[in-house]
């Protein structure tokens, strides 16, 4: 009965359909289930917004426009125009990690992004699509992104290490930034929720404000961890298509 009252209890994986391949655990589970609500919502929410086209947008529609112009705007910024044609990836990447974050917020769902190998999955799929990139259309000289332009060699035999660390720890770094940031928050809002039943009708009131002033920052969370995802997303493929240091 305890381990169903602790804060934890709510990232637990659970099979929903068990399955077996070759060895392999390949079951379907509330994490698979809530990604692809995910899916489904950001679909339906693009699809039905878009539907009527209309010249004076209305609230739905307007809501659409706005998530894509952030996302072009965000990649014009850091990438510049030419890369415009990594906008379906960027903007993919942004709107599911977005939606995620937010179905979490709906009581008795589930939080994708709070389970590491679901955000080190996205990561790593950044990391290899932009390292493919740079060395596409640089080919070797994409090596000389780790060396810093304008250092004496003695200090490369430091420096070039460091650098080539650095950059293999991205796809750690930006995982573990969205995974620990929802994960805490999420923590933290069930905690006070036990608080509350604690304390009774007399003091419940009390971390029941908590709760509603973090139900608040958390949404505003789940938009910031998208959008500092899809950024640093943006950064990396800038370095890879300019080679900038």
């Amino acid at each position: 009965m305890a381990a169903e009252h602790s804060p934890l209890a709510q990232f637990e994986i659970k099979r929903l359909v068990p399955m077996d391949l070759g060895g392999l655990d390949v079951s379907f589970t509330n994490a698979s289930l809530f990604m692809v609500v995910a899916i489904i919502s950001v679909t339906l929410f693009l699809t039905l917004s878009m539907r009527s086209r209309s010249m004076v947008p209305g609230r739905m529609q307007s809501m659409a426009e706005l998530s894509y112009e952030f996302v072009a705007n965000m990649i014009k910024d850091n990438v510049g125009s030419e890369g415009r044609k990594y906008f379906p990836f960027i903007f993919t990447l942004f709107m599911f990690v977005l939606f995620c974050n937010l179905l979490g917020m709906i009581p008795y769902t589930f939080t994708v992004t709070s389970q590491i190998i679901v955000t080190f999955a996205l990561a790593a799929v950044v990391f290899v699509g932009v390292t493919a990139i740079g060395i596409a259309k640089h080919g070797f000289k994409f090596l000389t992104f780790f060396v810093p332009s304008g250092v004496p060699f003695v200090l490369l035999i430091i420096l070039v290490p460091i650098e080539i660390i650095s950059y293999f720890v991205r796809p750690i770094s930006l995982s573990v930034r969205l995974f620990a940031n929802m994960l805490a928050g999420h923590t933290l809002l069930k905690v006070f929720g036990g608080f509350v039943i604690a304390l009774g009708l007399y003091l419940g009131w009390l971390p029941l404000g908590f709760i509603v002033v973090l139900t608040g920052l958390e949404f505003l969370v789940a938009f910031l961890q998208a959008y500092v995802f899809a950024i640093l997303s943006c950064l990396y493929l800038n370095d890879a298509l300019h080679l900038h240091h």
